[in-house]
């Protein structure tokens, strides 16, 4: 009986300590994780996607990706950010699922959404660049798979989402008989692979999209290049004219001045001849 009433002046004891940890307010938790990690600042996040665009190309020639991401974090360091390498690794998994998630927005919607588009599309160009030119230098077989091939921490995350759907359908079929499990892990890892397969083709479809893209803005630009180059070759060239119109005139305004000038020169000298002639005559007289 005693027994019993301790257990039961405990369990009452447990209940009213967490009934005051109930009405606590959740601020201190709050402010140590923001403390712990602080908010990306938009010129942080810039910092960071020009550090990860130049390193991208290591990112997709390497499988083990840790020290790549140390020399990210240690860069951020030097520009006054303090960053692990977790919390950088997780900002470019976030920031790449924002980038596939604005595929279907509208452009100003998608720019007020998501204000790092243009440089998340600027590094999967240049990849798809350097995946171009790697095909068309190494030839057909091994460009094929390097063009297939996503960079070492997309893989990983791909694989972990694969993972998942993989374990939940071994879940649903557990309880069927071994011979239906064995089929059933056989279709599962034919799921697998054609889900891997689809990933695969929209990825390529979505770079080849954004090469189109980026060919045609780089010819919108050229075509603008060239224009202005014209309108400032008419401009050069009018003012060329103009400026030998203005020599022109300087030359002619000069000769006419210097024939003034002979002129008056010739009257001067006649005048003085004549000047001397009549007092060499009144000399003589």
């Amino acid at each position: 009986m005693e027994g019993h009433q301790h257990h039961h002046h405990q369990y009452q004891q447990q209940q009213y300590q967490y009934h005051q940890q109930q009405q606590q307010p959740p601020t201190s938790s709050v402010n140590v994780d923001a403390d712990r990690f602080p908010q990306w600042s938009i010129q942080e996040t810039k910092e960071f996607l020009m550090i990860r665009a130049e390193l991208d190309r290591s990112f997709m020639e390497t499988k083990r990706n840790k020290l790549l991401w140390e020399v990210i974090s240690t860069r951020m360091r030097e520009k006054g950010f303090n960053r692990s390498t977790e919390q950088c690794k997780c900002k470019w998994k976030n920031l790449v699922t924002r980038y596939k998630g604005c595929e279907t927005m509208e452009e100003e919607a998608m720019r007020q959404q998501f204000p790092f588009y243009n440089e998340l599309q600027a590094i999967f160009s240049a990849r798809m660049q350097s995946i171009l030119w790697s095909e068309s230098e190494g030839g057909a077989t091994g460009s094929k798979r390097k063009a297939v091939q996503l960079s070492s921490d997309e893989e990983e995350d791909t694989e972990e989402k694969e993972l998942e759907k993989s374990s939940v359908r071994k879940k649903k079929q557990g309880k069927t008989s071994g011979v239906a499990g064995i089929g059933g892990s056989t279709s599962g890892n034919g799921n697998n692979s054609n889900n891997i397969k689809e990933i695969l083709e929209d990825f390529m479809r979505q770079q080849m999209q954004m090469e189109m893209q980026w060919r045609e803005a780089f010819e919108a630009r050229e075509h603008e290049r060239r224009l202005k180059e014209m309108e400032w070759r008419q401009k050069m060239e009018a003012f060329e004219n103009e400026r030998i119109l203005m020599d022109r005139r300087w030359y002619e305004r000069e000769e006419q001045r210097r024939i003034r000038e002979e002129a008056r020169a010739e009257k001067r000298d006649a005048l003085i001849t004549a000047l001397l002639n009549k007092l060499r005559r009144d000399d003589h007289m």
